[in-house]
């Protein structure tokens, strides 16, 4: 098999992204985000002596003691679950019943500012979703450039869709079960971890990947080096948490604070009505907190897409190591077929193909066609025949025994053609089932 030269290429190490991020020092968070965040804490503190904290209220008691999460993804996930739980409270089916009938003006100020604070939040939760939306692709795209690109890669990105369709379906049994935003969010985590440890897998192609092993040639090794350690607590990602991760932490907190005050303020809201001071303090904890954290959004999205985790394709010699990649070569003469039989052992294995024409005049295209053939010799067409200059495909066998792969020129008179082709049976490429979080 071949594979990439490696010759030449800097190993993606904690220092060399160190002299990266050199390069992007995040201007610092305004001091309002700890002055603000300061405040709302003593205001917390003041409501709950006058009024302790009830049992639905402790498990916030306890996180808002708590450190912000270490790995910056992790907390970009706190700031969604804590700003949906914002939303939640801000929701006019959950205001105090007194300020629901905005019987005096106090009451109507206060519900004008939260359609306010609404806008704000609703605006940065969605910034916040395509963000997180955009580094996963950005990621996993950018590892496929790397794999060779024929049907070993279209499988990974089968793979990839299938786990992602998967987890979408255990979101939605969640929610129409009744689960609550913090039982989701403790469920998207575990998903995000599970994400994590699949591409760990693709590096050391182990795992759900295992299966795939002796097709992932031609990857260099400095990338799968990569990729096995991306995560690591003292891996190449710790310098990127060193060098923004506290800002990111100031900003976790002070959206726990935000909740935290206006949970503890609408469960005392009849007994002890929300001050006009206190809305502004409010207000501008929110309009502080959006614009902060969404110009941090902004400069660690530049920082994400200039990063120099991966080499490229052409320096790792990705793209002349495909060309050498276990491809064979045929002669299919004017008015004969040629076939390749494949024996599958096992059901839901793939049956892969690459193929393409020897460039030049007579090569114009060439028909394909694919069929099972049963144990008694009765034939049953798999993918019909057409004419192609190359293609690319695979299926999933529902059906063990024999395949055959048929290219026929039996249509031409006189030019032979010049087939280039690869093709394999994979054996089932299944994921490993999750255990509960």
């Amino acid at each position: 098999m071949a594979s990439s030269s490696t010759e030449g290429l800097v190993p993606i190490t904690r220092a060399f992204l160190a002299r990266f991020y050199d390069k992007y020092p995040f201007p610092p968070l305004s001091d309002d985000v700890s002055h603000l965040s300061a405040q709302l804490r003593s205001s917390s503190n003041g409501l709950l002596k006058e009024f302790p904290a009830t049992p639905s209220e402790e498990l916030l008691v306890r996180e808002v003691d708590l450190p912000a999460p270490h790995k910056l993804d992790e907390n970009f996930w706190k700031n969604r679950e804590h700003i949906e739980e914002i939303l939640f409270l801000l929701d006019k089916h959950h205001w105090p019943s007194s300020l629901k009938q905005q019987s005096t003006a106090e009451d109507i100020e206060i519900a004008a500012a939260i359609r306010e604070l609404l806008v704000k939040l609703r605006n940065t939760l969605k910034t916040l979703e395509l963000f997180q939306s955009q580094q996963a692709d950005r990621i996993f795209n950018t590892v496929m450039t790397y794999m060779p690109q024929d049907f070993r890669g279209t499988l990974i990105r089968q793979q990839r869709e299938r786990s992602e369709r998967n987890r979408q379906a255990e979101v939605d049994t969640l929610v129409s079960s009744g689960g609550s935003i913090r039982d989701r969010y403790a469920l998207l985590w575990y998903q995000q971890m599970e994400r994590r440890r699949q591409l760990a897998q693709l590096g050391a192609a182990a795992g759900v990947y295992k299966t795939l092993v002796k097709y992932l040639v031609g990857v260099p090794e400095v990338l799968l080096e990569f990729v096995r350690k991306i995560n690591d607590d003292q891996g190449p990602m710790e310098e990127q948490r060193h060098r923004y991760g506290p800002s990111l932490y100031s900003l976790t907190n002070m959206v726990l604070s935000i909740r935290f005050f206006l949970l503890l303020s609408w469960g005392r809201f009849d007994e002890r009505k929300l001050q006009k001071e206190k809305v502004a303090l409010l207000e501008q904890a929110v309009d502080v907190y959006t614009s902060e954290f969404e110009r941090f959004l902004t400069f660690i999205s530049e920082v994400f897409a200039n990063a120099p985790f991966f080499i490229s394709a052409e320096d790792a010699g990705a793209v002349e190591s495909r060309k050498k990649d276990d491809y064979k070569e045929a002669i299919v003469p004017a008015g004969k077929n040629y076939e390749v039989s494949l024996t599958v052992e096992s059901v839901n294995s793939y049956i892969a193909w690459d193929f393409s024409l020897a460039q030049g005049k007579m090569s114009m295209d060439i028909g394909f066609s694919v069929e099972y053939v049963s144990p008694s010799g009765q034939i049953t067409m798999i993918l019909p025949y057409r004419r192609y200059e190359s293609d690319q495909g695979n299926f999933s066998a529902c059906m063990t025994g024999c395949y055959k792969l048929i290219w026929d020129n039996s249509y031409s008179t006189f030019f032979k053609k010049n087939l280039r082709y690869k093709v394999d049976c994979i054996p089932p490429v299944a994921e490993t089932p999750q255990t509960a979080g």
